[in-house]
């Protein structure tokens, strides 16, 4: 299956984490203090009763195709609440992959999400590569993010990202957390370009695909309402990834 193949990279992903992390990381923690680099440094469904009072689904509907919308790094004490009103604006619903430490410093823009609706899930304490820790030292990133999410909602989230999609193996023996990575990525960390982050996702986006995006830049909450609002006129509809990995 596609999302299969496309969403779980396997092995060869393992392989690249430790090699790609270290690099990813530096330019990570320098976009989550200060947002994207310079331009010149980069190179539902509606549902009507008939006249017999019964729920009827029109062809229009039935022809939706779903996606999911997810943010990552947050919440964001600048540009998650803009964020958060122009979902609620569109009645749209996203997933968000969360900081521990950040959710830590931004408690109400957590309860927020989880009172609008949104999908909360972990994303580790300080955004540090999984694969390169101890299983002791991976499991607190992933346990201070969980307790931290649950001091805020009442609920454990179920859904993890780990930073750079650097998983070990292993925890999965020590935690039942599903892993969640991606199809599109706009890189639109890297750049602060609105129109070059939407022309990317429009360009590789299909039915059933999860979109990588970050709300820690005005640039990346102004692409995500074009983004909506474009592939909302293609026949899409939002959902959270839940939908996607399990209906």
């Amino acid at each position: 299956m596609k999302k299969i193949s496309r969403i779980f990279i396997g092995i060869d992903l393992l392989l690249l984490c430790v090699i790609m992390g270290k690099a990813a990381e530096g330019q990570m923690a320098r976009f989550l203090q200060s947002g994207p680099a310079d331009a010149k440094e980069r190179a539902v469904m509606n549902v009507s009763k008939g006249e017999s009072g019964v729920m009827d689904l029109s062809m229009q509907d039935m022809a939706k195709k779903k996606v999911a919308l997810t943010f990552d790094d947050g919440p964001n004490a600048n540009h998650t609440g803009a964020l958060l009103d122009g979902l609620k604006e569109r009645g749209v619903h996203a997933t968000f992959f969360l900081l521990g430490s950040q959710v830590e410093k931004s408690p109400e823009l957590v309860e927020r999400m989880y009172e609008d609706g949104h999908l909360l899930g972990n994303h580790s304490y300080e955004h540090v590569n999984l694969s390169s820790l101890s299983d002791k030292a991976a499991i607190t990133q992933v346990d201070l993010a969980n307790e931290a999410i649950y001091q805020i909602t009442g609920e454990y989230p179920e859904y993890i990202r780990p930073p750079y999609g650097c998983w070990k193996s292993n925890l999965d023996y020590q935690t039942t957390m599903i892993e969640v990575l991606w199809n599109v990525d706009p890189l639109d960390w890297k750049t602060d370009s609105v129109k070059t982050i939407v022309k990317r996702v429009l360009k590789e986006v299909e039915e059933d695909d999860i979109i990588l995006l970050h709300d820690a830049s005005e640039s990346s909450v102004e692409a995500a309402f074009q983004i909506i609002d474009k592939l909302e006129k293609k026949g899409y509809v939002f959902v959270t990834v839940d939908e996607i990995l399990f209906d």
